[in-house]
Order: structure tokens, then sequence, then C-alpha cells
């Protein structure tokens, strides 16, 4: 069965710009990651600097051996940087109701 990942980031209002690009550079080798079915990133109208990162995995050790990948190639301590505060990160599953 298939999870869903919400990956919740709040930007340092300086470093959005720097944010929105460093996620729009690395999100295709996440959509090509093993297990990745989609990435979709959002943002809040009321808090330009909230984005929420909607996404959608064969399984959560799909998304957890990706998570290790990343902070493996320092790219989560880089986005890190630009954020006001830790990121939220929640696992959901999928219900047929």
């Amino acid at each position: 069965m298939s999870v869903i990942v919400i990956l919740e980031l709040q930007s340092k209002p300086d470093t959005i710009d720097e944010l929105k690009a460093a996620l729009k550079s690395i999100l295709p080798d996440t959509r090509a990651f093993d297990g990745c079915l989609s990435v979709q990133v959002t943002a809040n109208q009321d808090d330009p600097c909230n984005l929420v990162l909607i996404e959608k995995w064969e399984s959560r050790q799909h998304n957890e051996t990706y998570m290790a990948w990343r902070t493996e190639t320092g790219a989560i301590a880089t986005l890190g940087e630009m954020l006001s505060q830790a990121p939220s990160l929640r696992y959901y599953d999928d219900l047929d109701i």
C-alpha cells in the first residue's frame, strides 16, 4: 500500500526564493527516485514562507531510503540553512473510504 508523506517547510523570509529555486533544482531527482510516485509543492496563501510538499511513495521504507540519500548528499543540511524552524515530516496511510 502506498504512503502519503507531508513535508512542511518554514522558510526564513529572506531565503524563500532561494528555497524555491533549490527545490526546483532537486525535485526532478526526487521524482525519479525508486518508489516515488508523485511530489506536489504547495504554498500557504496566508504565509508565503510556508511550503508544504505532498508526496506519494510506494512505501515508507522507500521514502526513508530517499531521505537517507538526501542526508548523505548534503541536500538536507543545505535546505535546513534556509529554514526558520525544523521541518515537519509526517506519514499517512491512503484510506479507501
